[in-house]
């Protein structure tokens, strides 16, 4: 059957800022107090987009949540109106109003994971949100995260909306951002790899001793349960525990794959070639890999780079082109890896480099949910949140009719930046023709 992937890229919020929230990305450690800019970081994100878009793909849009959250801020025990909720969170917990004011639902990678239809025993695509357990700034998307995607692809015949599984440190779950669905066709049954960080029911297992490791085995299992996976489908891969000490926090920093082919460093997993290997005999003929080595790419330069959160789409000449930051191209040494690739004639045949530094400072480049439809489904998707010409213009418009140019953690503490961020969200919704989606709204 005929599918193609779609990209659901997340709207950088009007509150982008470096708080320096999440223990174990380097970047956003490294960047924290340092002045965020909203209104660049959202305009690079739509060039992503557009990007996508203009090299004959369908580009999806997810919305951003809002920030600051009063309703994570009154589950604290602040009360009274809206503002009087804010003004509380200012004067007695700036920290928590930090927490409660992150924009991260931009990075969708981390959003769910997704099962096409070709691939579950009921024929139809099984989205599974992720918990996102291991920071509590993040722990508070799911419930907004579900809403959205159920309004992005309502209808039930087509998808199946699974919430959050689990609230436990022990069974964290970062979404596709430690998942690679291979196959030798969007439309053909695929091979899923999960990628673990640690057992959370089984201590002894080796953890990484510096940083969390934030992907459990147990929670991995659940989600391709709830995805209705045949076990044959499926394999489970520890990453290796010295790599998260090493800024590795989710595998898809570390690794990336598009149909038959897989891209990772050589350090990436307990024991790599077995790895793939193991791949490779369950993908079969047509499978291709590309191990990087330490000796050419220090894994501080992968992660500094960002090299392996690039993104690769398949064009529409049956070859690949290599979405990549600017980063890797300013690197000698992960740009000559990138010029290797295309030199050795493997599947990428092109690579382009794309500014997105404002979204690096706090960690990845990705700011996608990949997800494989028919044709049929993608003309269930609600088109408001397909990317085209009309609305990229009316996004740009939007941006810089409403974002701030500049943001330190401390402008949180502005009362206005609420209502201001709802005026824009509110027309965001019309833009995108989505109707009420926020709980401001109701």
């Amino acid at each position: 059957m005929t599918a193609c992937e779609v990209n659901f890229d997340g709207i950088v919020g009007p509150t982008h800022n470096y708080a320096g929230l999440a223990y174990g990305n380097l970047a956003t450690m490294g960047n924290a107090g340092r002045t965020a800019h909203p209104k660049i970081a959202a305009l690079q994100g739509l060039t992503k987009m557009r990007k996508v878009m203009d090299l004959g793909l369908v580009q999806g849009i997810v919305p951003p949540q809002e920030r600051p959250s009063t309703t994570a801020l009154r589950r604290w025990g602040f009360s009274g109106t809206d503002e009087e909720v804010l003004q509380g969170a200012i004067e007695r917990d700036p920290v928590l109003l930090a927490q409660c004011s992150a924009p991260s639902a931009m990075w969708t990678a981390n959003a769910a994971t997704v099962a096409p239809s070709a691939d579950t025993s009921d024929g139809r695509v099984h989205i599974s949100v992720a918990n996102l357990q291991t920071n509590y700034h993040r722990s508070i998307e799911a419930r907004e995260t579900s809403r959205l995607l159920q309004a992005i692809m309502p209808d039930p015949d087509v998808f199946v909306h699974h919430p959050a599984h689990l609230t436990s440190n022990q069974v964290g779950d970062e979404g596709a951002a430690n998942h690679t669905r291979l196959a030798p066709e969007y439309g053909r049954r695929g091979l899923h790899m999960f990628v673990y960080g640690h057992v959370g029911f089984d201590p002894a297992v080796r953890k990484p001793k510096l940083f969390p490791a934030r992907q459990a085995y147990e929670a991995s299992r659940a989600v391709a349960r709830q995805n209705r996976l045949d076990v044959d489908d499926v394999i489970f891969v520890q990453q290796c525990p010295d790599v998260i000490d090493r800024g590795v926090f989710h595998n898809d920093v570390i690794s990336v794959g598009n149909l038959s082919t897989f891209i990772c460093h050589e350090t990436a997993y307990i024991n790599t070639e077995q790895v793939l290997e193991q791949l490779a005999q369950k993908m079969g003929e047509g499978f291709h890999s590309i191990m990087v080595k330490e000796n050419e790419l220090p894994v501080e330069t992968a992660v500094e780079t960002y090299l392996f959160n690039s993104q690769i789409v398949s064009l529409s000449d049956g070859t690949m082109a290599l979405l990549a930051p600017k980063s890797v191209q300013e690197n000698a040494a992960a740009k000559a890896i990138v010029d290797q690739w295309i030199a050795d004639d493997s599947a990428i045949t092109q690579a382009h480099y794309i500014d997105l530094d404002q979204s690096m400072r706090n960690g990845p480049a990705c700011l996608r949910l990949r997800v494989v439809l028919t044709q049929n489904e993608l003309a269930s998707v609600h088109q408001g949140c397909i990317l085209d010409d009309e609305s990229h213009a009316a996004l740009v418009a939007w941006v810089e009719r409403w974002y701030p140019e500049e943001m330190l953690p401390e402008d949180l503490a502005d009362p206005s930046l609420l209502t201001r961020s709802r005026d824009a969200l509110d027309e965001l919704t019309k833009i995108l023709s989505l109707g009420a989606i926020y709980d401001f709204q109701h």
